[in-house]
């Protein structure tokens, strides 16, 4: 009777400090994630209309000289390169935040730099 009465506060203690662990790892896990670059681009299924007014959007927060004829983005002249290039334009501006890059839904993260030519998403 006392061994297992011992073995209880023991048990105890061991799943604190297994959930004390658990919660270091994630929080590591989430600092790592938080750390790494990324960007905002349009989801490839996006409507035009959509993409336009996400446009307009951005453009009315943001500079949207690149994708202006004779900017670094304006090739491919396309809807969606364009509205991709001003949504992680607006995204970077305001924090790089998962909410910036919503877009009504229209937006997705990108762990890989969407960059091309002399048109550099940073």
């Amino acid at each position: 009777m006392a061994k297992s009465v011992l073995l209880l506060p023991v048990f105890y203690l061991f799943l604190l400090l297994l959930s004390v662990i658990s919660g270091i790892t994630s929080v590591i896990a989430q600092a790592q994630l938080l750390s790494q670059k990324t960007w905002c681009v349009a989801k490839p299924s996006t409507i035009e209309l959509a993409l336009k007014d996400n446009i307009q959007f951005a453009c009315n927060n943001i500079n949207c000289s690149p994708i202006q004829i004779g900017g670094v983005c304006f090739y491919p002249d396309t809807t969606i390169s364009h509205a991709s290039v001003v949504m992680n334009i607006y995204y970077q501006a305001n924090g790089r935040n998962y909410w910036n890059c919503d877009f009504g839904g229209s937006g997705m993260i990108s762990f890989g730099d969407p960059s091309y030519g002399n048109c550099k998403y940073d």
